[in-house]
Order: structure tokens, then C-alpha cells, then sequence
């Protein structure tokens, strides 16, 4: 008997004010739409849903504005302790869903425009409960990062600031996913960092 392919929910975290950039990095229009929609269309492209997105700084902007299609929004009135504070807040969401059960969670923040649905879709291969993978440029770890529903409950415990899943990664084994030859990782902290 075949078992059934595991269920992959997408998680875009775009809650941040964007101090270093100038804006909420949800509302930067870039290649004809904004940051927001973009990340949340290549989380669906990639193969997951659903797609989660937590926002908290212009939060009534980025609803009114953006296309997020069948995205779920989420929002995060602790948005300015840190991005912790998000990925807790979007977990939570996808651990309370009914209407399907989710193996594991593909994590994108808003600010890494180069990152291809075939990066998401490769990483997502990884998917089980257990799993633990994050996407990798030229030896260096980045995103997409997978993470099994088996590790939410240790995620949400230690995600706090602006370190996300950092350290609960760094005390566990995660699969290294090459993905430079379809994806750029890095993050658009200024506007001149963005991709032309």
C-alpha cells in the first residue's frame, strides 16, 4: 500500500516594521508586486498549503493591499518583541487548523525575494514529522527552512526575539538542502539589496 504524500503547510513570516529598510517589508513593490504577495505565491507554487501569513506592523495595510489568494492571515499584535514572536504565532495557527493534518512547515521570510519555488518544493521533499531541513547557498544554511510538526511544541519554546528557530537548529540535526542553482538566499535588509 502507497502511503500518502505528507502534507506541507507554508509559513511567511512578514510582520516586521523594516527599520533598516525604511518600511514594512510587506509593502515593498517589487517586479510589479509587492514583497507579501510575491513570498506567499511562491510558498503556494512550491506545493504548500495551505499558506500561512503572519503580519503585525501595517497589518491593516498589508490586508487591504495585498493578493494573498487563499493564503490564511494571521496576525501578530507582539510583532515589535521580535520574529519569534511570528513564527510562534504562525505555528500555533497551523497546529490549530481542523480541517487537515500537517506533517511538517516550510518557513519564508518576506525579505528573501530570490528564494524560487523550486527551492521550497526541493526542501519540502524532506517533509516527515520528524524532519528538520533548511535550504543552503554555496555551504551556508538559509531558507526555506522544513520543520516537522514533531518539533513545534521545541520551536515555539525557544523562538524568542529576533532568532526565530536559530537555536532550536543549531542543538539538532538539520538536513542541508543545496539550492544555488535555482535560488538566491540572501536577504533584502536595504532597498539596494533587492534583486534587479
Amino acid at each position: 500500500m502507497r502511503r500518502p504524500s505528507p502534507q506541507v503547510a507554508g509559513l511567511l513570516l512578514a510582520a516586521g516594521a523594516g527599520r533598516r529598510f525604511g518600511m514594512p517589508k510587506a509593502l515593498v513593490e517589487h517586479r510589479g508586486s509587492l514583497l507579501v504577495e510575491s513570498a506567499a505565491r511562491v510558498l503556494a507554487d512550491g506545493g504548500c498549503a495551505p499558506v500561512y501569513v503572519v503580519v503585525g506592523a501595517a497589518a491593516d495595510e498589508v490586508q487591504a493591499k495585498a493578493d494573498l489568494g487563499d493564503a490564511r492571515v494571521v496576525v501578530n499584535d507582539d510583532w515589535p518583541t521580535g520574529m519569534g514572536s511570528s513564527l510562534r504565532r504562525g505555528l500555533e495557527a497551523v497546529t490549530k487548523q481542523v480541517d487537515t493534518v500537517v506533517d511538517a512547515v516550510v518557513i519564508l521570510p518576506v525579505d528573501t525575494p530570490g528564494v524560487t519555488a523550486a527551492a521550497v518544493r526541493r526542501v519540502a521533499g524532506f517533509a516527515t514529522p520528524r524532519a528538520l531541513a533548511a535550504a543552503s547557498y554555496d555551504g551556508v544554511r538559509g531558507h526555506p527552512v522544513l520543520i516537522g510538526r514533531d518539533h513545534w511544541p521545541g520551536v515555539r519554546e525557544t523562538a524568542v526575539g529576533d532568532r526565530g528557530a536559530r537555536d532550536y537548529l543549531k542543538a539538532h540535526t538539520v538536513a542541508e538542502v543545496p539550492c544555488e542553482d535555482i535560488a538566491v538566499g540572501t536577504d533584502a535588509d536595504r532597498p539596494e539589496d533587492l534583486p534587479t
